[in-house]
């Protein structure tokens, strides 16, 4: 009846620990939205430039080689490839976790206890084999095996694992994505350089220009046609041309630095041929559609990832509310004199447990957890759904600019050509005292304004070429 009865409350125990940890609290799930437009410009057109490789797509062999160099030798990407090597070691970790550990134990100890002690007395009663007692002091040698396995049934600790292989696959992500906004800043640095390049070089041709009409004032004060003051505003504004010289040259020197930081080496001249960078023509690009970028731009990739580990963590902890089941067992030999332990059945050892647990007052602690990586998993759907408005915004800022761009290009052209043709004409007319010293000045000022111009939107286009590239999801591939 007795025996019965512990039963009956064992079993109604169990019941109750069950239900109660079974027990977790609710919470307000949001699913991610991958909407998108079904187009850029109402294109259907599915080529995409991001399918080029980086080495197809820039042809300047010398950016190609600045790049080449960078992908092997840029401290902050070779930084990235470490941690996907931790990543890798935290799945080794959770997979370990779930597995039974097997351990080999060994051990030694000696023990006095007191004969009027229940121990002592019983091990003085007692013979070990016929006239041998208990040694006193009492020896004590084990040799044996181990063995712990956390029984996965609520996928707890697999889930975990899941969640390691997914933030792995985002570090690997997260290294693409680096490498496309690598060789993005290295284009961008370089086209810049040799903007900087061709400026330096309309300066000295103005510098040229501006020492000769200085030379004819100088003459024509001489014959009392124009006085000192023409001379002075001459001579004002090719010091101020000679003068922008050296703002180009200390840019030049901060490019160069910028660029050979991002390759991963000391100071040194960056080599580039920047003669005709104004005839340069920006490659043709192919938006594709926006459902591509789903696929192509590693950082939206990096946030899905992220999410699903996200997602997999609040799964994980949500099962520390359920009853866990451990097994532990062990097999060995234990004896008072070495030349015993293996005398068997006599010095054999083994024993078996199973552990049931689970949590059932105060779960303050994995309540705690479960809400964090519930708001984490939250988090991780707005920051996938910022990604993916991100990554289509840019793309369309950057067409929009190509197109802009290419625009502007042309009638900065025309304004050059009509200016460069100006300052002959204002020279000619000063020279025959049809025109005022000011006019010559205020030509040759537009004209090297505009020229700087030319060379900005020049610029401006490369980079935007260079900017599709990398929004699109290019140069990772």
């Amino acid at each position: 009846m007795l025996k019965r009865t512990i039963y009956i409350c064992l079993g109604i125990a169990f019941i109750s620990l069950t239900f109660s940890a079974c027990k977790t609290p609710g919470l307000v799930n949001r699913t991610e939205n991958k909407t998108l437009p079904a187009s850029f410009s109402n294109s259907q057109d599915t080529t995409n430039t991001a399918k080029v490789k980086w080495k197809e797509y820039f042809t300047d062999p010398y950016l190609v080689a600045l790049i080449d160099t960078a992908l092997n030798n840029n401290q902050e990407l070779n930084i990235v490839l470490q941690e996907i090597e931790i990543s890798r070691t935290e799945i080794r970790a959770k997979k370990g976790e779930y597995l039974p550990s097997i351990g080999l134990q060994g051990g030694a100890e000696i023990e006095k206890v007191g004969r009027y002690t229940s121990q002592g007395a019983n091990d003085a009663n007692t013979d070990i084999r016929s006239g041998e007692e208990f040694p006193e002091p009492l020896p004590n040698f084990m040799l044996g095996a181990y063995a712990n396995w956390e029984i996965d049934v609520w996928k707890k600790l697999r889930n975990g694992k899941k969640a390691a292989v997914n933030r792995y696959l985002s570090s690997v992500e997260g290294k693409n994505f680096m490498v496309t906004t690598l060789i993005a800043e290295i284009a961008n640095s370089y086209y810049e350089l040799l903007a900087l390049d061709n400026q330096l070089e309309i300066v000295n041709k103005n510098i040229e220009i501006q020492s000769n009409a200085l030379s004819i004032v100088k003459l024509q004060k001489e014959a009392a046609i124009v006085n000192e003051l023409a001379v002075k505003r001459f001579e004002a504004q090719l010091l101020n041309t000679k003068s922008l010289q050296f703002d180009i040259l200390q840019n030049i020197v901060e490019v160069e630095n910028r660029i050979n930081f991002l390759v991963g080496r000391f100071p040194q001249t960056i080599t580039r041929n920047a003669q005709n960078f104004t005839n340069l023509v920006p490659n043709t690009i192919y938006a594709g559609i926006p459902s591509q970028v789903l696929d192509n731009r590693p950082d939206i990739k990096q946030a899905e990832m992220e999410l699903e580990a996200a997602k997999l963590d609040v799964k994980s902890a949500k099962a520390h509310f359920y009853p866990s089941l451990g097994i532990s067992a062990g097999v060995g030999f234990q004896a008072f004199k070495p030349g015993l332990l293996l005398e068997t059945p006599e010095s054999m050892i083994y024993s078996i447990i199973g552990d049931l647990t689970a949590p059932l007052i105060n779960r303050n602690a994995i309540k705690a957890t479960y809400y964090s990586a519930s708001f984490k998993q939250i988090q991780a759907v707005y920051n996938y759904e910022r990604t993916i408005l991100n990554a289509y915004i840019e793309i369309t800022n950057q067409l929009s600019k190509i197109n802009n761009l290419e625009k502007s290009y042309e009638l900065k052209s025309q304004e050059v050509a009509a200016l460069t043709e100006s300052i002959t004409i204002s020279n000619n007319l000063f020279k025959s005292a049809r025109a005022d010293y000011m006019e010559v000045l205020l030509t040759q000022r537009d004209a090297l304004e505009s020229k700087f111009e030319l060379i900005e939107t020049k610029k401006q286009q490369m980079n935007a070429m260079v900017n599709i590239y990398q929004a699109l999801g290019g140069g990772w591939n």
